[in-house]
């Protein structure tokens, strides 16, 4: 399977991963649409930059892509919250 499609199948339950982690507060308008779209923006963000900076073909296999992907996600969500309230 192609990097880019397992990092997004990965990324998708990567987001709802983060957003249980950080679920943030009520006031919050993020779906599960925004989460999924979160998830898999950190998991070919986290995938293409560890791949471009280690060079390798290996890529953690399912654990290590989910962690990864997982820890995008979150500095996704952390980004979005920074700007929500900037323009609030």
């Amino acid at each position: 399977m192609h990097p880019v499609i397992w990092w997004i199948l990965v990324g998708g339950l990567a987001g709802i991963l983060a957003k249980a982690l950080s679920p943030g507060d009520r006031s919050e308008p993020k779906g599960c649409l925004m989460t999924i779209l979160l998830g898999i923006a950190g998991s070919v963000a986290v995938g293409f930059l560890l791949h471009t900076v280690l060079g390798s073909s290996r890529y953690g296999g399912f654990w290590g892509t989910l962690a990864g992907a997982t820890i995008g996600a979150l500095v996704l969500i952390a980004i979005a919250r920074a700007f929500e309230k900037r323009s609030s």
